[in-house]
């Protein structure tokens, strides 16, 4: 990597670089202490997040007690996480990423957030977004940007940016994430993650999502294995299991059989696949097909409307923030203070409300169409991002709306419609930019069927581990 700036923590401590499982189990075995590992992960928060920007409140002395407590016995019990931004945790401030808002400490758990620390987790803290989620970069318009650790010039993507910064960097080996147009997918290929946006209703639906006329946001994780993401997906089941769901349970490995993949490489929104990513789809496209798979091209199975039809919808969440934030969200809420992303997004809406109930019609008619592609298809291959990883300052909210939107349109072509649907869908590592950077690959499968993309991106990391950041650190 030319110049390089790369920024990580990691080194020959009791977490070295194991993934969650492995150090639970170093736990559970009493090799090592919760205490201990809790000490190391802070010790690596304090070498790196302030380069990094990627902590809004740390709960350290908080993390070192629930640690020496032992928090439960669930299945990543004593592991240290991190919680992003827009969840309520006892205690912490949820500020959403925005400087519009100055909520007090919550005094009780969100509804995700007892799902998910139920795991046993041991909390560092909360994690960056942009305000409220709603860019495709961790940037602000008054503060510092998050930055990536492969690279501190370029976006970590977003809106679980700090997570995927945190997990890239080795403070902790999995963080709390959710997506909602590919906030969990988007972070995870820039910073050469694994990241599953599960299925519609797969775990508990967390306050946001249970207001939304189409439920966009999906709840998971960040993590540099397949191994953490399969096991924290199976332990949220033990949690929470929805029955209108096929049962996930603990997938372990490949599957045994081959599978019909559907390949797509360009999107919707009239912009060409750069020819990096374009590669990396097909290596892998080429790699699945040698491991007796049969892959084919595929028409785009979205339709002529859904670019314009998501934004109106986008749109309608900006509004809603814009004009309804002190119900919404918190007392403190002031619409003056948005960045120019939020208030740009809710003038769309204002301009092209009248066009809202025929947008909700063809994107819930997406659902059906979905189901369709995938009675003929086991699973679609896709890039998760139409070009590689940005510099920051291209997708920063101070950029004039317009300019800023057609940029994203651009950037963001192959992630939302598995919102809209509520399919599963998974970015995994498949490549590198010449300058050393991730370059991610979507796969997306039909609803509930989670065990399929598991499946598929095990083979792909037996047979194409992923590179690892500290080799590329000079």
């Amino acid at each position: 990597m030319s110049e390089t700036k790369v920024q990580h923590a990691f080194a020959d401590d009791v977490l070295d670089d194991r993934d969650a499982v492995a150090i639970a189990d170093l736990i559970a075995r009493k090799e090592v202490s919760a205490k201990e590992v809790t000490e190391a992960a802070i010790a690596r928060a304090q070498l790196v997040a302030p380069s990094l920007n990627s902590i809004v409140v740390d709960r350290f002395e908080l993390a070192l007690r629930d640690a020496e407590a032992m928090p439960g016995d669930g299945a990543f019990a004593g592991v240290p996480t991190f919680l992003k931004d827009n969840t309520d945790l006892t205690g912490l401030a949820t500020d959403h990423g925005s400087d519009a808002v100055r909520s007090k400490p919550a005094d009780h758990d969100g509804i995700y957030a007892k799902q998910y620390m139920a795991q046993g987790f041991v909390c560092l803290g909360k994690s960056s977004l942009p305000e409220f989620g709603l860019n495709a970069s961790t940037e602000f318009a008054l503060r510092e940007p998050t930055r990536n650790p492969w690279h501190t010039d370029y976006s970590p993507g977003a809106s679980s940016g700090g997570s995927a910064a945190m997990v890239a960097a080795g403070v902790v080996p999995i963080a709390h994430a959710n997506d909602g147009g590919g906030s969990i997918r988007i972070p995870a290929a820039c910073c050469g993650l694994v990241g599953l946006k599960p299925s519609r209703g797969r775990h508990v639906i967390p306050e946001a999502g249970q207001a939304m006329p189409i439920d966009l946001i999906s709840e998971g994780v960040v993590t540099r294995t397949v191994r953490d993401t399969a096991h924290f997906h199976a332990a949220g089941e033990r949690y929470y299991r929805n029955a209108q769901l096929p049962e996930l349970g603990l997938v372990e490995g490949p599957g045994k059989r081959g599978l019909r993949i559907g390949v797509v490489v360009d999107s919707i929104t009239g912009t060409a696949t750069d020819a990096e990513t374009r590669a990396a789809v097909e290596a892998i496209a080429a790699l699945l097909s040698d491991q007796g798979h049969r892959v084919e091209s595929v028409p785009i199975p979205v339709p002529a409307s859904f670019q314009d039809d998501f934004l109106v919808y986008w749109g309608l969440l900006a509004f809603s923030l814009r004009f309804g934030g002190k119900r919404i969200v918190d007392a403190s809420f002031d619409s003056s203070k948005l960045d120019g992303l939020t208030s740009g997004l809710s003038r769309h809406f204002m301009r092209n409300a009248y066009r809202l109930p025929l947008a909700l019609y063809r994107l819930q008619r997406c659902r059906r169409d979905s189901a369709r592609f995938f009675a003929s298809y086991d699973a679609l291959l896709s890039p998760v991002l139409a070009h590689t990883t940005p510099r920051l300052g291209h997708l920063s909210p101070t950029i004039p709306y317009e300019e800023l939107i057609d940029r994203l349109t651009r950037y963001v072509a192959f992630t939302p419609l598995s919102n809209v649907t509520g399919d599963p869908a998974i970015s995994l590592p498949a490549s590198r930019t010449a300058d050393g950077l991730p370059i991610a690959i979507q796969l997306t499968a039909g609803y509930g069927q989670e065990r399929t993309l598991l499946e598929l991106a095990y083979e792909i990391e037996a047979e194409r581990p992923w590179a690892r950041i500290q080799d590329h650190a000079g």
